[in-house]
């Protein structure tokens, strides 16, 4: 297997989910042991309006005091006025995102898709001249909540329309955790006859415990960049109580079992999310972050 790049997304897509505030300071802590763990691509926050997104409200103070280290930061940026704030800090790239159904769109946005590419035309034209790469998601890929089944032609369209304006690279999400993997398959197989598998990531949601094979199917298909939480930070609004993110930590035992070596120091990685979990609370899903606290636990008995 080629080499994949884990993109950590915990501390945006993860604890905007999350019910607990955690302060900027804890933010900063948390990135710096994530570095520290080996993780080289984070997405630490999101520029939206702080009553929407109240968790992330002092994205300004976090992405203003960055740690200094050989990490790729991102922020997702709704609009121009987020991407203007954005641009006063020390994130690397930004952002941008909007649904594959046009009613999660309208929902999560307040507007259609069409209404909608326009918005972030502006958005990476502006942060192009500032010399910043944009990445984009896209929603509601394999399911929308509203409208079930999402088309495929409906999904190639977006991003090819993304992939025009100049982002680098679009995000696939699964945003309930619907997908199962002959679904992603299948998905994958006609997206890969219109796009290119190198511009292309998959993130997806465990929420109904499929998404680790379907990440696995990912990689078989070329789509070598994942999408990750440490400890399976998140959840999915409509669905109360189910798993969030993928458990960065699931992915890398898994690919480092397979002989595919990421860079990250599982123990590190383990005790970060271990960490955080005193902080929210709540015990995180990760089904190795697990094993390993049910390993220490019984080590230190021993001792």
């Amino acid at each position: 297997m080629a080499e994949v790049k884990i993109v950590e997304v915990g501390l945006r897509d993860g604890l905007q989910n999350e019910p607990a505030m955690l302060s900027a300071e804890l933010k900063r802590e948390l990135i710096s042991r994530l570095a520290e763990a080996g993780v080289k691509h984070l997405e630490v926050t999101s520029f939206v309006h702080p009553k929407w997104i109240p968790q992330l409200s002092d994205a300004d103070l976090v992405a203003s005091n960055l740690p200094d280290l050989p990490v790729t930061y991102r922020a997702l940026v709704p609009n121009r006025q987020g991407l203007e704030r954005a641009l006063k800090t020390g994130v690397d790239e930004y952002a941008v995102f909007m649904s594959a159904s046009d009613t999660h769109n309208r929902k999560n946005i307040n507007k259609s898709m069409k209404e909608t590419l326009p918005v972030l035309k502006e958005v990476v034209d502006l942060a192009h001249q500032e010399g910043k790469r944009i990445r984009g998601y896209v929603s509601t890929v394999f399911g929308c909540p509203y409208e079930g089944e999402v088309p495929v032609k409906t999904v190639a369209w977006l991003c090819e329309h993304l992939l025009q304006m100049g982002v680098y690279e679009i995000s696939l999400g699964d945003t309930i955790g619907v997908a199962a993997p002959q679904e992603v398959k299948q998905k994958l197989n006609e997206l890969l006859t219109v796009l290119p598998a190198s511009r292309l990531a998959g993130h997806f949601h465990d929420t109904r415990g499929t998404g680790l094979a379907n990440a696995y199917v990912c990689l078989e298909a070329g789509v070598h960049t994942l999408d990750t939480s440490f400890g399976g930070l998140g959840g999915c609004p409509y669905a109360p109580g189910a798993a969030g993110n993928l458990a960065t930590e699931d992915l890398v035992y898994m690919l480092e079992r397979s002989g595919v070596k990421t860079g990250i120091d599982l123990n590190r990685l383990c005790e970060t999310s271990l960490y955080v979990q005193k902080h929210l609370n709540k015990p995180l899903p990760s089904k190795f972050l697990k094993s390993y606290a049910a390993e220490r636990k019984k080590q230190k008995e021993g001792q």
